[in-house]
């Protein structure tokens, strides 16, 4: 029997952009929109051209995809001719062949919204897709409210879709605009469509309101359409769009979805699909869901020592897929709940050959646990991790020393800035090194005291002139002014490579110092550093 297929279709760059605080630049859109098109994504909808100097520049050149660019836009307005709107004329001269147009389909919008009669807006959707048909546009009809206008009128809601398909519209999109309806409504109600509507043309444009955008757009696949509509990470404004990066796996991986329908990502292309999820993250600036489905680096990520004990003999134990497909990777996470297993995993992922007889691994697992008692925690921390264990182990050198150190607050009463001053005495090869900073804060201080002082160093310099501090957190794990202290780092070099580092203290200053230094350590330990003869 052969598979229907089921179309993809990402707004993100549209619908996506109308998030809070998210604002795409030209190099932005045309980045996401060629690792849209990579991963086989049918049709990529630009923006709106017209509405923004950005979208209509990115319609003017747009980039060349293996997907279709779409432009979206709206029917036309009442008292005026598709030929003298402007905002019309912006779409149909767009550098594109296919456009989807939006369209009132809940009358209560109708009356409400436009202020205009049934009938002069099912003229509008009627003459707008004659317009684009006439110019040689493929046309999508997206039916805004659909879901909402359905249950309000249905003899309406269904006339609005019948304008747009009966004259031309090659795809009519059912939008859960407002995110209310639930997956059981959408089945029946996309049932009834495809009774006037072929399945082929009926498309799902689900919102997240309810958390259901994904199940909606899934339940609607299985009720008959072959579009579905969404964005990468389920970018969007409210609660967002339905997630793309979740449905594209289900479709492919599942077999309810996969014995019956194809899409245009194959096994190969599906690989990339992690990549591009955190791609939009990056281009955001935001850091990635951990626990986003799939993609997520908690996605397969295990913590108890049964659990890592049963994913050891086959991971199919307690993983739904195998990461690999998705481009994402397995995580044994260390800490208090962790067992002689969790830790003969990590070990094996850092290259670390012992028997798993050896006396040493109790001792890795008992220090593990001592330490996050205190208040470590190596779920996240994995350079920290590393060092510890490799120390334990006797294979991390003596680098850089640190004596003392100490750290000044100063405010300048007259012009009311806070300065931080910071001295730290370190030895390598036996001589001591005095160093000095200052910073925005105690930790960027120390920071600058060690970096602005490298030459100082002397054969630690080259190892750590392009080391970055790029992150920085802190967490008080329990109250009171005497609080203990928990800081994490992340750092970065000149290759790409970003590690986290962790410490913890009753003063924040220490731990934070212990997080900087662990980072250090692990920068020249990978850089296989020379030891100090100290």
């Amino acid at each position: 029997m052969s598979k229907e297929k089921i179309y993809l279709f990402d707004t993100t760059l549209r619908d996506g952009a109308q998030t809070k605080g998210v604002d795409f630049g030209m190099d932005d859109k045309v980045k996401i929109a060629n690792a849209l098109s990579e991963i086989g994504i049918d049709y990529v909808e630009g923006g709106w051209p017209g509405a923004n100097p950005t979208d209509t520049s990115f319609f003017n050149e747009p980039p060349k995809l293996k997907s279709n660019l779409v432009a979206f836009g709206m029917t036309k307005r009442s008292g005026r001719s598709c030929e003298n709107d402007p905002g019309i004329s912006s779409i149909v001269n767009a550098n594109v062949n296919h456009v989807c147009i939006v369209g009132k389909s809940w009358d209560y919008h109708v009356d409400v919204a436009l202020g205009i009669s049934k009938e002069e807006n099912l003229e509008n959707i009627k003459d707008t897709t004659k317009y684009f048909i006439k110019n040689n546009k493929e046309f999508m009809f997206d039916a805004e409210h659909f879901f909402d206008g359905y249950k309000n009128n249905k003899d309406y809601a269904l006339s609005c879709l019948k304008a747009a398909y009966d004259n031309g519209a090659r795809w009519i999109v059912l939008c859960d605009t407002n995110g209310g309806t639930l997956p059981n409504e959408v089945a029946e109600i996309v049932s009834d469509v495809s009774k006037i509507i072929p399945n082929d043309h009926i498309g799902i444009h689900a919102h997240n309101d309810t958390g259901n955008a994904v199940a909606n757009s899934l339940s609607a696949a299985l009720a008959g359409a072959r579009q579905i509509q969404g964005t990468l990470n389920g970018l969007g404004e409210r609660c967002g769009n339905a997630n793309l990066v979740s449905i594209i796996p289900t479709l492919i991986l599942k077999n309810s979805f996969n014995k019956n329908f194809e899409t245009n990502i194959d096994t190969k292309k599906l690989k990339k699909l992690t990549n591009c999820s955190r791609l939009l993250d990056e281009v955001l600036n935001k850091t990635s869901n951990k626990h986003a489905p799939y993609v997520g680096a908690s996605a397969f990520a295990h913590k108890g020592g049964l659990h890592v004990s049963a994913v050891q003999k086959d991971p199919k134990t307690y993983e739904h897929i195998e990461p690999e497909q998705v481009g994402n990777e397995r995580s044994i996470v260390i800490s208090d709940q962790a067992g002689r297993s969790n830790i003969l995993s990590r070990l094996e992922k850092l290259d670390i050959q012992i028997n798993k007889d050896d006396p040493k691994i109790q001792t890795i697992l008992d220090e593990v646990k001592d330490r996050e008692f205190t208040g470590y925690s190596y779920d996240g921390a994995d350079a920290s991790f590393e060092l510890l264990t490799r120390r334990l182990l006797g294979e991390v050198p003596n680098y850089i020393q640190i004596k003392n150190y100490e750290v000044k607050i100063v405010k300048d009463t007259d012009k009311k800035n806070i300065n931080s001053i910071a001295k730290a005495y370190l030895i390598v090869d036996g001589k001591e090194i005095l160093c000095e900073g200052e910073g925005n804060g105690p930790v960027n201080a120390l920071d600058q005291a060690i970096r602005s002082n490298l030459d100082k160093i002397g054969k630690y310099s080259d190892y750590l002139k392009d080391l970055r501090l790029i992150d920085y957190k802190v967490r008080i794990l329990n109250t009171g002014t005497n609080a203990t202290t928990r800081v994490s780092i992340e750092s970065s070099d000149d290759k790409g490579k970003s590690w986290f580092t962790i410490g913890v203290s009753p003063n924040i200053i220490e731990a934070s110092f212990k997080a900087l230094l662990d980072s250090i350590d692990y920068k020249l330990f990978k850089e296989n550093a020379p030891s100090s003869s100290n």
